[in-house]
């Protein structure tokens, strides 16, 4: 998926792909409500089977499209970044309903960081990859430590149809290691029958009378839209236009990210040990828009790496934390609607951020920069509401009712 904003954004068609996002979130911000339905509704495991399979199949079908062809109309790209974040919207709010389900509270904090090491390096990493696979690499030099030798050899570019063949194998790998998985639902947990527009009255319902989660939970996932946006929308052209760097770098530059986010879920409890949650998810998200600032202000290789390491650490801490609060806040009956909710908050910010930097003015020659400062301001507003409605989220005991 984050190689698909390179694919466009090597061709000079950045503008054609953030429209195209912009719309997609349009669909995803409708699908995303029925996504947490379906979430506390049924069986997480099967959520998880059905979804990894008909993505799968979806992704193969496109695939081989592809080989049969020679070519992919961009239409058909961009359809597999929209199966995607379709599938997001199931996947995250099942996985981590699941993990609440089958752990102890104790435990909530440790769960979080571990799926925060595991999800955050291997789908950057992954992105950073599949980027390199897109250009190639010719002649590349590794020394061998210790010795004088110096390793050398060339990857040919693969097509854009190779990345989906792949892609759609690991989603089989998927639905394996899942079908294994010993797993019997909690007996405890209550599964409802009502209508579909009940069940998301419900989730709703419960944020109204819990005005302090809605807050936090609204607020505190700013750090992770604006992430989104600078991955797939701003990067890609921060790179091309304003450093006039190649695919290595945006690459280097998303590695580097997974480092950041790798160190978050083995120190961030350890940092911030005797810190409240909400205190640390403001100094981390006003961190945020510190190094935002720096890449608005800079040209630099160098800095935009550091920004990415920093974004990492910040962004994967922050979820850290989140969603330990919200684990200990939020009934697992209504987790998957509550996260789902939130989710249709954060895509709705997405989008306009999406299309704002989808005008032309963001296209010409190293424009989008300013992008990094407009984004920081949004950073610096939603840190002072959490700021300002710190002493009731703090002291807040919520009950579900």
């Amino acid at each position: 998926m984050l190689a698909i904003p390179w694919y466009f954004a090597s061709r000079g068609a950045s503008h054609y792909f953030n429209t195209g996002y912009g719309l997609l979130t349009v669909v995803v911000l409708l699908f995303g409500l029925y996504a947490g339905m379906l979430v506390d509704r049924y069986s997480r495991k099967l959520n998880f089977l059905v979804t990894s399979l008909v993505c799968g199949l979806a992704i193969l079908a496109i695939s081989v499209c592809g080989y049969v062809w020679g070519y992919l109309p961009d239409i058909l790209v961009i359809g597999v970044f929209g199966i995607t974040m379709l599938n997001y919207n199931i996947h995250y709010p099942t996985l981590y309903a699941f993990g609440q389900e089958i752990t102890e509270p104790q435990y909530y904090q440790k769960l979080n960081s571990t799926i925060e090491i595991v999800g955050q390096s291997t789908s950057v990493l992954s992105g950073g990859f599949a980027a390199l696979l897109l250009e190639g690499l010719s002649n590349a030099a590794i020394p061998v430590p210790g010795t004088q030798w110096i390793l050398q050899f060339n990857i040919a570019p693969w097509n854009i149809w190779d990345i989906f063949m792949m892609d759609a194998i690991t989603y089989f790998i998927a639905a394996a290691l899942i079908a294994c998985i010993r797993h019997t639902s909690d007996p405890g947990r209550q599964v409802l029958t009502e209508s579909v527009f009940q069940r998301i009255k419900t989730g709703f319902s419960y944020l109204k009378a819990n005005r302090q989660i809605l807050i936090f939970g609204v607020f505190s996932y700013v750090v992770f839209a604006m992430l989104l946006v600078e991955i797939h929308a701003v990067l890609p052209g921060y790179v091309e236009r304003h450093l006039k760097q190649g695919g290595a770098v945006f690459a280097l530059a998303d590695g580097i990210y997974a480092v950041g986010a790798l160190a978050a879920g083995v120190y961030v409890a350890k940092l911030f040990h005797s810190v409240h949650a909400i205190r640390a998810i403001i100094s981390l998200t006003l961190l945020t828009a510190l190094i935002f600032i720096w890449a608005f202000a800079t040209r630099s290789v160098a800095v935009i790496c550091t920004v990415s390491l920093i974004l990492g650490f910040t962004n994967a801490g922050i979820r850290v934390l989140r969603l330990t609060y919200l684990f200990n806040h939020v009934p697992n009956e209504v987790m998957g609607r509550v996260g789902s909710i939130f989710n249709m908050v954060n895509v709705i910010l997405r989008t306009c951020f999406i299309f704002l930097f989808s005008l032309s003015f963001f296209s010409v020659s190293d424009s989008i920069r300013w992008a990094y400062l407009i984004m920081a301001i949004v950073l610096i507003a939603a840190a002072a509401i959490l700021l300002l409605n710190y002493k009731r989220l703090k002291s807040d005991s919520v009950e579900y009712s």
